[in-house]
Order: structure tokens, then C-alpha cells, then sequence
């Protein structure tokens, strides 16, 4: 998606431009003409003291017409209705842009409320928002990628007066069925895992990383005296710095890592190609590993890639009870969020994980015999 305010503004439905000049201005009916050196057609007059000169993007003149005829009764509407009845979606997240406002997840919501009137938005146009654009998705994901944004813009425009205030209902996240790996579950699992998958489990169960961040990780951004990693490309598009812990380094630092490019690499030796679903590229060789190791393959305690997150943040916190840090490592942008995470486990989890080998207290350790050179 384009990041330019100006350009997404281009595609929208003409709007007014200029300003009101004086009240009670004598109505001048718009025209269409023609600049040289422009195929083009452009609207001008002046119409409710709108001063409007712009062009139509078009050089057919049918539809020139068409969008003439558009421009001149919506600024007359306004100007009869005032803005709160006339306010469209794309004006609201233009502004939102301009004002350094999140443009991800805003594509697809311009597509569906192209149109669309800010006084139109309310909890059953998001209904059949979410019944359109995301039909299968999760309640977690109907929040972030819909509500979210949604009220973002509504809130913003409600502060401008383009718009009523209104609340947005989100959706009802069920926390509880969440699956997490005990420590032993994790190590016969692990036992399970082909060399290239191991070093990618590996990491993601000591950072917390995301399967797409994980591959996406540089071989110059790993540093492996220090036990850290720098993600430059993450799923919410912040870079962060995130550490591991001795255990997990012994899965990740092998004679054959990579010394450039991505870090991990496929059983074949070559790097993942980009992708929406990376979770997808492990998939295969994560199932038979889980399967071998006895692990829930379907219901609400499956067993998925993405349980490694959770069982981090769940072993994290029950080891360093460190909040803070675990928004910060996890890279969540709330701490709603980052609970959902985050499950109720056993007083005795941070001695087991101990047993193990998994110690995420940040007393440093580093081993000078297996210092990576950073490049």
C-alpha cells in the first residue's frame, strides 16, 4: 500500500478544494476544461463559496462529466448538511495518514467503505465488514486488523468534528484454550526436530519471534557471544532487539550456519522466499516432529507453530516475572495483548525449566570459545 496521504487522496471520490471565500456566495456552476499539455479534464467554478480547480483524473469526457456532476452536489450537500452528515471514510483516513496514523490493514477497509459515510460506521456495518473482508479469521484478528483501525480513524475524526463519537465493540478473545508446552513436552519435541527446523524452533522458543521474523533474520544481525538478534523486519514493522538464552543458542549455533544472508535455511540449504503465510513454509516438517513426539495434532490444544510464541512468553514470565521486559522482547504494543500470551502456569515451572537447561535471567554468560564475528 502506498504510505503517500496525497496519492491515496487521488484515487478517492472527488471532494471539495479551496475554502469558504465569504457566506451566501452567488452559485456558479462548475465546469469541465481542458489545461494545455494535459490530456485530462479539470473541474472549476465556485459553487456554496467553494473555490474548487482540480483535476479529474480522466480524459474521457463522459466520465469527466459524471464526476462534475458529483463534486457540485456533494459540496452543496455539505454545505446544507455541514460536515458531520457529509464526512466520508476516505476523507477520515487521509487525515489519519497525514497525521502519521498507522497505514497498515487500511487497503482493504478503503475498498469496503468506499463511500461510505463516517455516520454510517457503527457496530453493524462492522459486522458485515468482518462477514466480508475476513470470514474465517480469528476474533483477535477481526480486532487488530478491523476494529482497531476502525476507531482509530473514527476517534480521529470525532476530534476534528467530521463525526459523532462512537464506540466500536471488539471482539471476545477466548484466552483459555491457548496451548503451551511444559518443558518436557518441549524437549520430546525437540528430540523430534530435522537439524535446519531444530535451529529455527530453537530461536523462536528462546526470543519469542514469530515464525516470519525468524526467517526473515540476517546472519549480520546474530550475535551469539551476547545471545541477542536484532529483527529488522517485524510483523508490526518496529524493529526490536531480542536475547536468548544458553540453552537455546546450543540449538541455533551449529558448525553450519550461515555466515551471510538469512540465517536459517531450508533442509535444502536455501534461504525461505517471502510469504503472507510463513508458517506454512515449516509446516510439514513441524506436524511429523509434533506427531513423532506425541502432541495434540487437532482440537483446541493443537499444536501449531505459532504455541512456540506462547510457551515463550509463558516461560519468560515465569521465570524473570518481568513484565515490562516481556512487552518489550515479545514486541506487542499493548499489554492486552501481550497477556493473551502470557498463561497461568505452575509455581514449579521455573525450577523444571531449570532441569532442563532453559534459564531466561539475564545474567550473561557469554562463551568466548563459540563468539560469532560480526561482519
Amino acid at each position: 500500500m502506498d504510505r503517500n496521504p496525497r496519492k491515496i487522496q487521488s484515487t478517492l471520490p472527488a471532494r471539495r478544494s479551496g475554502r469558504c471565500l465569504y457566506h451566501g456566495a452567488t452559485h456558479m456552476p462548475l465546469k469541465l476544461r481542458q489545461k494545455p499539455g494535459s490530456p485530462n479534464w479539470y473541474i472549476r467554478g465556485t459553487v456554496a463559496g467553494i473555490h474548487v480547480d482540480r483535476s479529474t483524473q480522466t480524459s474521457n469526457r463522459k466520465a469527466a462529466d459524471a464526476i462534475r456532476i458529483r463534486t457540485e452536489a456533494q459540496i452543496l450537500q455539505r454545505a446544507a448538511l455541514g460536515k458531520k452528515a457529509t464526512a466520508t471514510f476516505e476523507e477520515a483516513t487521509v487525515n489519519y495518514l497525514m497525521a502519521d496514523g498507522e497505514e497498515r490493514f487500511l487497503e482493504p477497509l478503503l475498498r469496503h467503505f468506499a463511500g461510505k459515510k463516517l455516520s454510517e460506521i457503527d457496530n453493524a456495518a462492522i459486522n458485515t465488514a468482518a462477514k466480508k473482508l475476513y470470514p474465517n479469521a480469528s476474533s483477535a484478528t477481526i480486532n487488530r486488523q478491523l476494529i482497531t483501525p476502525v476507531s482509530a480513524i473514527m476517534n480521529m475524526a470525532a476530534e476534528d468534528k467530521l463525526c459523532d463519537a462512537v464506540k466500536l465493540r471488539r471482539r471476545k478473545v477466548d484466552t483459555k484454550a491457548t496451548r503451551w508446552l511444559t518443558p518436557e513436552e518441549f524437549e520430546a519435541f525437540a528430540a523430534e526436530l530435522p537439524p535446519h527446523l531444530s535451529r529455527i524452533i530453537g530461536f523462536m522458543i528462546g526470543t519469542g519471534a514469530r515464525v516470519s521474523e525468524t526467517l526473515s533474520l540476517q546472519a549480520s544481525t546474530f550475535y551469539q557471544g551476547t545471545r541477542q538478534a536484532y529483527l529488522v523486519e517485524t510483523k508490526n514493522g518496529h524493529p526490536r532487539m531480542v536475547e536468548f538464552p544458553e540453552r537455546a543458542r546450543q540449538m541455533i549455533c551449529t558448525d553450519d550456519l550461515p555466515e551471510t544472508r538469512e540465517l536459517f535455511l531450508t533442509s535444502r540449504g536455501k534461504p525461505y522466499e517471502p510469504r503472507e503465510n510463513t508458517g506454512g513454509q515449516i509446516k510439514t516438517a513441524f506436524n511429523k516432529a509434533r506427531d513423532r513426539a506425541g502432541l495434540e495434532s487437532k482440537g483446541p490444544r493443537k499444536v501449531t507453530p505459532h504455541t512456540i510464541r506462547h510457551t515463550w512468553a509463558t516461560w519468560f514470565y515465569s521465570q524473570t516475572k518481568d513484565f515490562g521486559k516481556l512487552l518489550d522482547l515479545g514486541g506487542w504494543a499493548d499489554a492486552d495483548t501481550a497477556n493473551i500470551y502470557r498463561k497461568i502456569a505452575p509455581d514449579d515451572l521455573p525450577e523444571r525449566l531449570l532441569q532442563h537447561g532453559w534459564d531466561f535471567r539475564r545474567g550473561l554468560q557469554p562463551n568466548a570459545n563459540n563468539l560469532r564475528a560480526v561482519r
